[in-house]
């Protein structure tokens, strides 16, 4: 049994987001699969955050087929949206890194722009002062 980031998060009290940081930090390893879900083994992840008590006591539930695949469709939904949220943060990490580009660029073309020339004036170069 492997968690999914959701339920990582549920199981140790924490946000996703927190696991997701110490996945990417290295603190937890986790493996994505090609949608973009992480699997995370719960022995990798209580070793860094230990495990919640429910308070709440739980109900056998009777799972019906209907259930089941509702549950399921959920579970693709939730896949789906963290995946999109990954491919976000990604982009939003590129689109800073071509800001970052784009003002050293300018930078670099303004300090071009400048003559750094020393300033002899008319009159030094006609009688030939320098």
């Amino acid at each position: 049994m492997v968690y999914t980031l959701g339920e990582a998060a549920k199981a140790t009290g924490k946000s996703k987001a927190t696991i997701s940081k110490a996945i990417k930090n290295g603190r937890v390893s986790a493996r994505k699969d090609e949608t973009g879900t992480f699997h995370i083994d719960p022995s990798e992840l209580h070793r860094v955050y230990p495990p919640t008590v429910s308070s709440e006591h739980k109900e056998t539930p009777t799972n019906t087929p209907e259930k089941a695949d509702i549950d399921g469709t959920i579970r693709e939904l939730q896949a789906r949206l963290e995946a999109a949220h990954e491919r976000l943060s990604d982009k939003e990490t590129v689109i800073a890194d071509l800001r970052e580009d784009r003002d050293r660029w300018r930078q670099q073309a303004t300090a071009l722009l400048v003559d750094h020339r020393p300033n002899a004036g008319l009159w030094a170069r006609i009688f030939g002062k320098r």
